[in-house]
């Protein structure tokens, strides 16, 4: 037997490939399928199964590529239904996968659908289970994310009837492998690790502790951020099915000629550049918008920019293929190509360049008294900014800057210092307020990391919001 959790930090997503006797089976891939294939191939195994513990929201599942490279079919839980051919199994339904047995556990409350997988090793002995996002590690999956019309509260009683029949029942030894890990939001406060056991969750994961169903519900219900606005198109996408990667990657990374891109953008076509921030301040082509592959890029793009536009970019050169992946990963197939030669070839042929003026922290703090149009923007989430902020800081989340009119409050004498956390949102913030005709302002390197190091800062807590 054999198990490798396939990790991808960025979407903080793990997709397993399971062995035994020359026989594999993956459980919840990414859309882009090659580590499998070529997992199974260096391996000498068969991939025999796919399974889909649920409809995913933060990712695009590469189920149907992967089926239709291997020939293996796609199994999902009871009640899950979808516009392409899929094997839907009974709850205790067995798999056979050489010596081993993996067994479906149908585990309603994160969405209906959603079920687990248990394998069982050769003496038919349970050791590990799959979770999806049923069950993580120190958390569950949030409740609002339902593929039917259920309420979160309906589904977060489901979700405790689901844990207490099937979850606890479960040996303390057997190990624990959910679909995420830190930094996802598919829960609310995911642990550090991405694997444990069920007498470790049992000991330490809060959906466990609770004395009775309705302090239950009332805890995984209350303090829910608002789903990222792509969850629910990359839902439906893995419900009715997608365009083969190979020709996506195909259309996303056209050599496009400079005559070519300026064309597309005067079409209305998303300039996105993905190069690092620090390289971006310094150099772009005007109106792009910055979303840089060191970060959480995908996930960022999922929630700033539309689906329904094409989009032409910008990119390190050797970085096209991994920019057009990455965007396909949360559901983006309009991508049309990308700039020959990169920003280095905008610039030397003479076009017109916009930059973002870096500032160090010691140089905002330096010029407060002494400016009184200056404004500190804080892209920061709302708790990051009640935990601690400068005084008078404005806080404008990264995730509310698609709303034109939060935009529209900035005035032209203002001088608009930026940051966030470490510097990453910050240009992305930054690149939308330029896009949007707003040239007068900083980023601030290094974020509050290094904002509220500075000598005689004073930092101001919200508690109303952290209590």
């Amino acid at each position: 037997m054999y198990i490798q959790q396939l990790y991808t930090s960025c979407i903080s997503e793990a997709a397993y490939y399971i062995e035994s006797n020359g026989e594999a089976a993956i459980i919840d891939p990414l859309r882009d399928i090659d580590a499998y294939l070529n997992l199974a191939k260096e391996r000498n195994t068969t991939i025999k199964y796919i399974f889909e513990t649920h409809f995913h929201a933060d990712f695009v599942s590469g189920h149907i590529d992967l089926s239709k490279a291997t020939g293996a079919p796609i199994v999902f839980g009871p009640a899950a239904k979808t516009n392409f051919k899929i094997e839907n199994a009974t709850h205790l339904q067995e798999y056979k996968l050489g010596n081993i047995t993996l067994q479906v556990l149908h585990t309603p409350g994160h969405t209906l659908e959603s079920s687990c997988f248990l394998l069982k090793d050769e003496n038919n002995n349970p050791h590990a289970i799959f979770t999806g996002d049923t069950l993580f590690v120190g958390d569950i999956g949030r409740p609002d994310l339902s593929s039917g019309n259920m309420s979160s509260e309906e589904l977060a009683d489901i979700m405790y009837d689901t844990l207490i029949a099937t979850i606890v029942p479960l040996n303390d030894n057997v190990l624990v492998y959910p679909a995420h890990g830190p930094g996802s939001s598919c829960g609310k406060s995911l642990g550090p690790n991405t694997h444990s056991t069920i007498g470790e969750e049992k000991r330490t994961n809060h959906a466990f502790q609770y004395k009775n169903k309705e302090d239950f519900i009332k805890s995984v219900t209350d303090g829910l951020n608002a789903a990222p606005v792509y969850f629910a198109v990359n839902a439906a996408i893995n419900q009715k099915g997608y365009d083969a990667i190979d020709e996506v990657k195909k259309r996303g990374t056209i050599v496009l000629s400079i005559e070519e891109f300026k064309t597309l953008a005067k079409e209305d076509a998303i300039i996105l550049d993905t190069r690092h921030a620090n390289i971006f301040t310094q150099g772009f082509v005007p109106s792009a918008i910055f979303i840089g592959l060191e970060g959480r890029y995908a996930e960022w793009a999922g929630s700033l920019l539309p689906f329904d536009k094409k989009i032409i970019l910008v990119t390190e050169i050797g970085k096209e293929e991994e920019s057009v992946i990455r965007l396909a990963r949360v559901g983006f197939d309009k991508m049309v190509g990308c700039l020959q030669g990169g920003f280095d070839a905008w610039r030397s042929a003479g076009e017109k360049v916009d930059m973002i003026i870096d500032v160090e922290p010691d140089e905002l703090i330096m010029d407060l008294p002494h400016d009184p149009n200056i404004t500190i923007l804080d892209v920061r989430r709302e708790t990051e900014f009640a935990d601690g902020h400068l005084k008078d800081a404005s806080n404008l989340p990264l995730s509310e800057m698609t709303n034109i009119t939060q935009l529209a409050q900035f005035e032209d004498d203002e001088n608009i210092y930026v940051h966030c956390a470490g510097g990453y949102r910050s240009v992305i913030a930054a690149s939308i307020l330029k896009k949007e005709g707003i040239h007068n302002l900083r980023n601030v390197l290094g974020g509050w990391a290094k904002i509220k190091m500075e000598e005689s800062v004073e930092i101001v807590k919200e508690s109303s919001v952290l209590n």
